[in-house]
């Protein structure tokens, strides 16, 4: 069975640091693009950063660029997100999500929703002083 498990959220104050790791099993995250999107409260869940199966691109969204890592270790078939210099504004449950890349997409052009079809439960990330 395909699972995803995030792990790692948390309350923290503005201008700190969580990191989040979106372990995988029933399958090798080797082949997969893989996602992270968050999800505030009476909000559309928006990606955040992507990265790809191949070459190791990533994207990032413009809210979290230059403050936000996303990595992948395939050894133990994880991936992470390492936040910094966190604000208010990314308050919100965060979701990792895979699937396998679409033929000439980009890691930008992958880095959306609706086309991903495995999910993990999702992690808090709450940001307050």
């Amino acid at each position: 069975q395909l699972q995803l498990v995030e792990s790692g959220g948390g309350l923290v104050q503005p201008g700190g640091s969580l990191r989040l790791s979106c372990a995988a099993s029933g399958f090798t995250l080797d082949y997969y693009v893989i996602g992270w999107f968050r999800q505030a409260p009476g909000k559309e869940r928006e990606e955040v950063s992507c990265i790809s199966s191949s070459d190791g691109s990533t994207y990032y969204s413009d809210s979290v660029k230059g403050r936000f890592t996303i990595s992948r270790d395939n050894a133990k078939n994880t991936v992470y997100l390492q936040m910094n210099f966190l604000k208010p504004e990314d308050t919100a449950v965060y979701y990792c999500a895979a699937d396998l890349p679409i033929s000439l997409a980009t890691t930008q052009t992958m880095c959306v929703v609706t086309l991903y079809n495995y999910w993990g439960q999702g992690t808090q990330v709450t940001v307050s002083s």
